[in-house]
């Protein structure tokens, strides 16, 4: 009996021995298994904060670069600003400028009909210039014609007076008149005639009435 129970208790004791050795050896593999996926875990765990760190840095750059942006952002707003402005002073000086222009091509198109009347004006006044000289001319022949015609009855007349102071000499002088007297008697005067009037005076008269005085003999 006491043989059973030492065989059965050995019995039990290998099994527990061997239980026992096979639970350790699983919890060893456990534990194995644990401490690498710990160690990569742990793995994991660093390149996460090596990642984390570049993400950091990272994200230090993207917000310098950012600020750098939002920085010209505000130059390019304020230069903006500044063009815009620039802009509607140029606008409101084409304005004044159009303005001008305008003013201008109404002041040149208002010369260039004073210019166009002026030179009607002056083609008028060349054609009454031409007239005029024409006219002019024609006087001066006219005028030269009669200083030519009061010569001659200048000269005329002061034949005329002479022949009439010697014609009163002789009727001043009675034998001259009574000498004249016995001529008229003998010999008779004759018909006296607006042609033998004109013909001592050295004159043309034509059939309208103008007389032209005949160059001296």
């Amino acid at each position: 009996m006491k043989l059973y129970l030492s065989i059965a208790a050995g019995a039990v004791i290998v099994v527990l021995a061997v239980v026992l050795f096979m639970t350790k050896r699983s919890d060893t593999a456990q534990l194995a298994s644990a401490t690498d996926t710990i160690v990569d875990f742990s793995n994991r765990l660093d390149t996460a904060h090596a990642q984390i760190a570049n993400r950091d840095e990272s994200l230090v750059t993207l917000s310098n670069s950012l600020a750098e942006c939002q920085s010209a952002s505000l130059t390019f707003s304020n230069q903006l600003t500044e063009a815009q402005a620039t802009n509607a002073l140029q606008a409101d000086q084409i304005t004044g400028l159009n303005g001008q222009v305008t003013a201008a091509a109404a002041e040149n198109q208002a010369l260039n009909g004073r210019i166009t009347d002026l030179t009607n004006q002056v083609v008028a006044l060349n054609g009454r210039l031409a007239v005029t000289e024409t006219n002019l001319a024609q006087t001066r022949l006219d005028l030269a014609q009669a200083q030519k015609d009061y010569a001659l009855l200048g000269n005329r007349l002061r034949r005329d007076v002479a022949e009439r102071v010697v014609v009163e000499r002789r009727f001043n002088n009675l034998g001259e008149v009574q000498a004249q007297e016995e001529k008229l008697k003998k010999a008779g005067a004759p018909w006296v005639t607006s042609g033998s009037i004109y013909a001592g005076l050295d004159v043309e008269v034509q059939s309208n009435g103008v007389v032209h005085v005949l160059a001296p003999n």
